[in-house]
């Protein structure tokens, strides 16, 4: 997919800012069995399709409204996801700027999750 240059821009500004993690990584937490929070932030029908196990769907269009009655506690750890790890890096942006200190994005997003091969719900 081709991406308009002033919106990678925009997500590059982001992923300056923020911690980003990986497939494997958020893979690794799970089979751990770690406590975090994990977010789907695609749009509705993106999340009707198919997403990670045990993720809720906050989408980026309302997060910034929602977080605080989705996400109460703001420094609980949250990993953000979407289709490639763009729109997740803005939504952890902001929230970063809403006073959360815990929270990442997982590069890649369903699309290198699916391709690693690991289960998605439906």
């Amino acid at each position: 997919m081709s991406h308009n240059p002033e919106f990678l821009r925009i997500v590059n500004e982001a992923k300056s800012r923020i911690e980003e993690t990986d497939v494997p990584g958020v893979k690794a937490m799970m089979d751990a069995g770690e406590e975090f929070l994990l977010v789907d932030v695609r749009e509705e029908s993106e999340w009707n399709a198919g997403r990670l196990p045990g993720a809720i769907h906050v989408g980026k269009g309302i997060i910034e409204r929602d977080a605080a009655a989705r996400m109460p506690r703001n420094d609980a750890h949250i990993v953000l996801y979407c289709g490639g790890g763009f729109r997740s890096a803005l939504a952890a942006d902001n929230l970063q700027r809403m006073g959360y200190t815990n929270v990442s994005s997982m590069d890649g997003g369903i699309r290198v999750w699916k391709q690693a091969g690991h289960s998605i719900e439906v």
